[in-house]
């Protein structure tokens, strides 16, 4: 159970119900790191906000970024992220056994060298960014614009970040439903640190 209490959509104001409602009409549930973010409803806005950009814009497909997301969330061993974003890059095209030997990149031939140049910064960012030499640098200077380079370190330091967010609070992965309109039990014993009787959510709003 995740060591802070994870808000409902009928625990939240308006404006940030709104945002679950946007979220689980795309996911069919809200992630419970979103709904522990809530606490600090700013913070949340801002963050759903950056990510969507970081993963929905800019030039450097989708796919690749969820494969450096997945990359990055295997170095920091996070649970939570790898068992949606595992999900998220098997729908968008890479195969099981890319995911589950992705450690063994260099020695692959069903990677592009571009795509083998972005693992290898989601490593050496992830390790120690310090690390990243002007000849590693430069390869992805071959592949890659200005532009598309803050893309990747983007989406290498946001999941840095989430990583770390949810380790720290041991989160849980989502279920489905979880967070929006259909009530979920929670089965861990009352007293657990962030437990917290189900709630029946208010009814979804239509979308605007």
């Amino acid at each position: 159970m995740s060591r802070i209490s994870r808000l409902d959509r009928n625990d939240v104001d308006p404006d940030i119900a709104g945002l679950y409602d946007k979220v689980f009409a795309q996911r069919g549930n809200v992630p419970n790191m979103f709904r522990v973010m809530a606490h600090r409803p700013e913070i949340f806005a801002t963050m759903q906000a950056h990510f969507a950009a970081v993963l929905n814009t800019g030039t450097v497909p989708t796919k690749l970024k969820e494969l450096i997301i997945v990359r990055t969330s295997q170095l920091n061993q996070t649970p939570y992220c790898l068992a949606s974003h595992t999900i998220l890059a098997r729908k968008l095209g890479w195969t099981d056994d890319q995911i589950a030997h992705l450690a063994e990149w260099q020695k692959r031939d069903d990677f592009r060298p571009a795509e083998k140049a972005a693992i290898r910064l989601a490593e050496t960012v992830t390790r120690d960014a310090h690390s990243l030499s002007d000849e590693q640098f430069a390869e992805l200077c071959a592949f890659y614009s200005e532009g598309e380079i803050v893309e990747l370190l983007c989406a290498i330091g946001l999941f840095n970040y989430f990583n770390r967010f949810n380790d720290a609070l041991r989160m849980e992965p989502t279920r489905p439903g979880e967070g929006g309109c259909h009530p979920v039990e929670h089965t861990s014993p009352a007293g657990d640190p962030g437990c917290h009787p189900t709630r029946q959510c208010s009814p979804l709003r239509p979308l605007r």
